[in-house]
């Protein structure tokens, strides 16, 4: 176990739901969470953490591991700090939703000593804080890795395997790739969600009526707009062209769909969306007769 000393910066969802994950699947190893005094409280009493501390410099300190688990703009600000204070043996990810602004600052200060990898679990909730976390939120989800795979350094082998202890499934890709892809299947379906809720809203009059009739399908539809915008704000300026290109693209199809809504051209546009639905959800092709 290349990790026995765990410091998460961070405890909302996802920093909460890693400690949580390391106490059920790493139970020897002793975990120290940092952020603000009232986040830390509920984290010690959820179980997240073993220690916790308001003073960065003493959660980098000795850890082998440091999980950042901040927004953007946040890692941004911390990870000179936490660069000048992790051990030399350490290994530093964050799990920021857009790579390139924070691992072209990582780059600047981890040039010797600690290791920074750059990471994304595609994983998450529609409400935020650590009081949703959750130790299987990264089961069975795909788990991006700013890096290769044939990199000889053992401590980015040692958090893949982590990854997969814990249910994730790494994925290795450059950070260009990381942020155009998930700008088209992460970014481009929260804003959709976000423009739908705005189209329902503004189109329900006084009797209640569409949304009167709403039924589980808009409800699916419309989860991703219950995430807060202050979640979403650091993401949404750090990729701005991925998301521009793939609002674009959203834009070209929903014109085509307008164009073909009574000609047959429209089937095979569902026959390759019942396709795509079908990759992503093999028990549903399971139990069609």
């Amino acid at each position: 176990m290349l990790f026995h000393r765990v410091a998460i910066i961070g405890t909302g969802l996802i920093g909460g739901s890693f400690g949580l994950a390391m106490r059920k699947h790493l139970p020897n190893a002793v975990v120290i969470g940092f952020d603000r005094e009232a986040v830390l409280e509920r984290a010690l009493a959820r179980g997240a953490v073993h220690e916790t501390t308001t003073k960065l410099p003493d959660a980098v300190r000795n850890a082998d591991l440091v999980y950042v688990g901040l927004r953007i703009g946040a890692a941004i600000e911390l990870l000179p700090t936490i660069a000048a204070d992790a051990s030399p043996h350490a290994l530093v990810t964050d799990a920021c939703s857009a790579k390139a602004m924070v691992c072209n600052i990582a780059k600047g200060h981890f040039s010797t000593g600690a290791r920074f990898l750059g990471g994304h679990p595609m994983a998450g909730k529609e409400t935020s804080g650590i009081d949703s976390a959750d130790a299987e939120i990264f089961a069975a989800a795909p788990y991006a890795l700013i890096g290769s795979e044939s990199d000889p350094d053992a401590r980015l082998h040692g958090f893949a395997d982590l990854l997969r202890r814990i249910g994730a499934k790494p994925v290795w890709c450059d950070i260009d790739t990381h942020d155009w892809a998930v700008g088209i299947v992460s970014h481009l379906p929260q804003l959709v969600a976000v423009a739908l809720a705005r189209v329902v809203q503004d189109e329900t009059d006084e009797t209640g009526l569409p949304l009167a009739l709403a039924g589980k399908g808009l409800r699916d539809m419309l989860r991703l707009a219950g995430s807060p915008y202050n979640v979403w704000r650091d993401i949404l300026v750090a990729n701005r062209e991925n998301i521009s290109h793939a609002l674009d693209r959203f834009a070209q199809n929903i014109d085509y769909l307008r164009t073909n809504l009574s000609g047959k051209e429209l089937e095979q546009e569902f026959r390759a969306a019942n396709d795509l639905f079908d990759s992503l959800n093999p028990d549903h092709r399971k139990s069609q007769p």
